[in-house]
């Protein structure tokens, strides 16, 4: 157990100790006997002065509980250190279970399980990561595409081609579980302590990797190229999944495919798997030079070796309708992330360094299931198809079209780029960034920029650059599960992670993946000793 102090402002430049100083003096509990850690650090730069603000955990010789209540002080409370429970069931699995996706979801369902003895088979449609680099790097070089190993498909999911952002909202104390084993699989330390934390694409890679790794080692098989068609039911329950031309008994399975799988999607419902629409968002990348974003948030103290490189987080809501920045990338840049051929998807990455020339994020509005409703549980999945072929008609190849702001903003097309270079590594095509989007998108994006531009200065600045099509914001089903967590109509098949609608990142996705780990261990007992 310990004690907690929150809200501990200091300036940037001031070292970490004076935080635990101020912690043990707020309290009263200066003895050398407390031990005192920083458990979480961000940056705030939005009152005009650059601050660091800590939270500090206090393990001190008294009833901290007692100690607590006597201070009524808003910004100490009493803090249970104790880990989730670990469930471990009786009844005997006939089958090991079968885990289907390796991203984030997937990945943490599959490690948790291996540690504790269950042997989970891993069917991944993609290639390990050594396919999938080869096959983006090759595509992004002007080569083929491959609908296999992609972006968005193969070991690590679309996150692992990301900022490897682990923010998130959820507050589960399975997060502290989730950022201790990244960093014990090679992720920087410092995750667990930083407010916003992330690992960059490069170390991401090597993180899941290792992760991997200790799955076989417990006992786990991965399958690579090995796709989902179906599922085989009894009675209303799991007896059988099938994939890569097989049948394999289970009668308990992790359904983790990511957002983008629309075949195993089509191929579960007409198995009998229960999928509802979804709202999800669409809208384009912006580019800023990250040297002009340092000066809009950090001021004249902009540059300063010890303040990271600058991000933010913007939303407007207008009509019921939300515009908002999303997957904020400093340093980073625009890449192709579609999942079929002949159409056109951007997504934002950066590597750990986070020092590239440009800063990206997606500007998304969001679209409700009343503006697709096609009678289907699918028709978001078919205007998000739409859109992705109408940029490729657009550009008539995988170059992405782009746009100033300034010219979006009067309505006119762009015919160079000004300050800020396109980062899309195929391409793009000047013209209009959005014009594939719904009407509504359109203009809420353009109401937007200059309500921002107010937000931080230069955000709507002419020379920014657009760059369409962002559709893959989350997934625009959601595979409803019960209370148990089975899928409705499907006992045994957990749907989890952001392809079952469950999630929105990595943080989420991968707390949801432990959650479907931890649903078959309350029932089974072990395969292995």
């Amino acid at each position: 157990m310990s004690i907690l102090v929150t809200g501990i402002r200091l300036p940037f430049d001031e070292p970490e100790e004076l935080a635990l100083h101020q912690a043990r003096r707020l309290t009263g509990l200066v003895s050398d006997e407390t031990q005192a850690a920083v458990c979480r650090v961000s940056i705030d730069a939005r009152r005009g002065k650059i601050t660091r603000v800590y939270s500090v955990r206090l393990d001190a010789p008294v009833d901290e509980q007692a100690w607590v209540d006597k201070l009524q002080i808003p910004t100490v409370r009493y803090k249970s250190n104790e880990k989730p429970a670990v469930p471990c069931g009786g009844k005997r699995l006939a089958h090991r279970p079968v885990v289907i996706g390796l991203g984030p979801a997937g990945l943490f369902a599959a490690y948790t399980l291996a540690k504790h003895g269950y042997a989970p088979l891993v069917l991944e449609r993609g290639g390990d990561l050594a396919a999938r680099d080869r096959a983006v790097e090759a595509f992004w070089s002007g080569g083929a595409f491959d609908p296999a190993s992609n972006i968005q498909f193969g070991e690590g999911g679309a996150g692992a081609y990301s900022d490897g952002k682990l923010t998130t909202r959820i507050g589960d104390p399975l997060c502290d579980t989730v950022l201790e084993t990244l960093a014990a699989h090679g992720a920087p330390g410092d995750i667990v302590k930083k407010a916003k934390p992330h690992v960059g694409t490069d170390i991401l890679k090597n993180v899941v990797r290792a992760m991997r790794h200790d799955i076989v080692q417990n006992g786990g098989e991965v399958r690579f190229h090995t796709a989902l068609t179906g599922v085989r039911l009894r009675g209303g329950a799991l007896c059988a999944v099938e994939a890569g031309g097989d049948m394999l008994a289970c009668e308990r399975a992790v359904l983790a495919v990511g957002h983008s799988a629309r075949d195993t999607f089509a191929a579960l419902h007409q198995n009998g798997v229960y999928f509802e629409p979804k709202a999800f968002s669409v809208g384009v990348r912006i580019e800023h030079l990250q040297s002009a974003l340092d000066r809009a948030l950090y001021g004249a103290l902009a540059g300063h070796p010890l303040l990271p490189p600058a991000e933010y987080n913007l939303s407007r809501r207008e009509g019921g309708r939300a515009c908002y920045s999303f997957c904020m990338c400093p340093g980073g840049v625009v890449v192709a992330a579609q999942s079929e051929p002949e159409t056109i998807v951007v997504n934002g990455m950066s590597y750990h360094a986070r020092d590239g020339r440009n800063a990206n994020a997606a500007l998304a509005v969001s679209v409700e299931p009343a503006d697709f409703a096609d009678g289907t549980p699918f028709g978001g999945v078919a205007l998000q198809r739409q859109i992705e072929r109408a940029a490729y008609a657009q550009t008539g190849s995988y170059r992405a079209p782009c746009q100033r702001v300034g010219d979006f903003l009067a309505g006119r097309t762009t015919r160079r780029a000004g300050t800020v270079e396109p980062s899309y590594p195929l391409g793009v095509v000047y013209g209009e960034a959005a014009a594939c989007l719904p009407p509504f998108a359109q203009a809420m994006l353009r109401d937007s920029l200059p309500y921002f531009g107010r937000k931080i200065r230069g955000f709507d600045a002419p020379d920014a650059l657009l760059t369409g099509v962002e559709t893959r914001t989350s997934s625009p089903v959601r595979i409803t599960r019960g209370i148990d967590l089975f899928g409705l109509g499907c006992a045994g098949l957990i749907p989890c992670g952001e392809g079952a609608g469950y999630a929105g990142g990595i943080m989420s996705a991968a707390v949801d993946g432990i959650k479907a780990a931890h649903r078959i261990m309350e029932e089974f007992a072990p395969v292995l000793g």
